[in-house]
């Protein structure tokens, strides 16, 4: 299929670009320097000639996710994980072979949430994986950007001006309905810009409002998709950087904070892992039809938040932080003594990683129990 000349800088590499991508790949100094970290005894034309090699028979993005990242992502859910499921019913219920989503989610991990979500589609017998909008700030280098756009991503353009934002966000609707619609790809997008540091998920209605800047919301077949970890890894970063703002309002995280958070965010301890998808919005948006356009995308986006709380799978550790920061035992039903010595144990070795001069324990306990006690108070909200 031609992909129209206005979405080359932002659209994944097509199926005949992605020999040249993949040799560029190899090239790069940079990440041969990062492979030989891995395999430092095997010199490098023996290295690169065996991913040649093994990606003989690759010809689209898709393969090269199934020959490349599934079997990494499977590693990390293995070593990372206790496990990850996929609580798609009420999906399959719906689907039809030539049915396509675009998953609206809630946001945990900047690489692994879509990353799980692929390798969860592809067991479950879906015919695709998801296309991925990944900001450009993250991409600081060649090989990164090479890297995503072979894995199925396209770019979303950050530190803009107005105008060029609104231009951007035009563009950008335009090839997710494309996306969906001609090339009868899956998308994944987070619900907000960036992730909701207190776990607090809330849609963002630009959001929404950029979805239908291409065309009709229902023509995207949104699913609202539920994203729930036992554990963060992240969660002493989030919380280290409440107080570094707390303590500077100018503060910023800096680019190599974001390779941090990417790094720890794959290869930290995450626990039990959870992916929930609820009955996509087209089988209820009608009853929001008859809104004035100014009330709807706020009706649209409490609605979203609603399906999305209510399919947290909740963990011991969320009710433990909730009935710790009220000071009572209302929820204690739902842990034993065990899961309450388990998580102080992984709280006291989280509060431990955080290095700041002026560490404000309490400021910073106080900020990592409210993200784990979210969920539960947005759960019962929604229901």
């Amino acid at each position: 299929m031609k992909v129209p000349e206005e979405f080359s800088e932002i659209r994944p590499y097509e199926p005949e670009e992605m020999r040249q991508a993949f040799d560029d790949l190899l090239n790069d100094r940079q990440l041969n320097v990062i492979l030989k970290g891995f395999v430092p005894w095997l010199p490098k034309s023996v290295r690169n000639g065996l991913l040649r090699l093994a990606f003989i028979g690759v010809k689209t993005p898709l393969d090269f996710q199934k020959r490349f990242m599934k079997p990494i992502v499977k590693y990390i859910m293995r070593k990372h994980t206790d496990g990850c499921v996929f609580n798609d019913g009420i999906l399959k219920g719906a689907a039809s072979p030539e049915c396509r989503y675009t998953f609206v989610s809630n946001h945990r991990d900047i690489v692994l949430d879509s990353a799980f979500l692929d390798v969860l589609l592809v067991d479950a017998g879906y015919p695709t994986t998801v296309e991925i909008g990944i900001g450009d700030n993250l991409l600081i280098y060649p090989w990164i950007k090479r890297l995503v756009r072979m894995n199925k991503a396209f770019t979303v353009r950050r530190g803009l001006s107005l105008r060029e934002t609104l231009s951007a966000s035009q563009l950008m609707s335009r090839y997710i309905h494309f996306a969906v619609t001609q090339k009868k790809e899956n998308i994944w997008i987070s619900q907000r810009e960036g992730r909701a540091k207190d776990s607090n998920d809330r849609t963002q209605d630009a959001v929404l409002k950029m979805l239908a800047m291409g065309g009709d919301l229902k023509e995207l077949n949104i699913v609202p998709l539920t994203i729930s970890y036992e554990f963060d890894p992240c969660d002493y970063l989030k919380a280290q950087e409440f107080q570094q703002k707390r303590d500077n309002p100018a503060f910023k995280k800096s680019r190599q904070d974001d390779l941090d958070n990417m790094k720890i965010g794959i290869f930290g301890y995450k626990g039990r892992v959870v992916y929930s998808p609820a009955a996509p919005i087209n089988t209820w948006i009608g009853e929001l039809a008859d809104l004035p356009k100014s009330d709807f995308y706020k009706a649209l986006a409490e609605r979203m938040d609603k399906e999305i709380h209510r399919g947290y799978h909740l963990y011991p550790c969320n009710y433990i932080a909730l009935d710790e920061l009220n000071g009572n035992t209302a929820h204690a039903d739902h842990y034993n003594d065990a899961d309450k010595r388990r998580f102080e144990d992984y709280l006291a070795g989280q509060m431990a990683k955080i290095q700041l001069p002026d560490k404000d324990e309490a400021f910073l306990r106080e900020r990592m129990l409210t993200m784990y006690a979210n969920p539960v108070k947005n759960q019962f909200a929604a229901q």
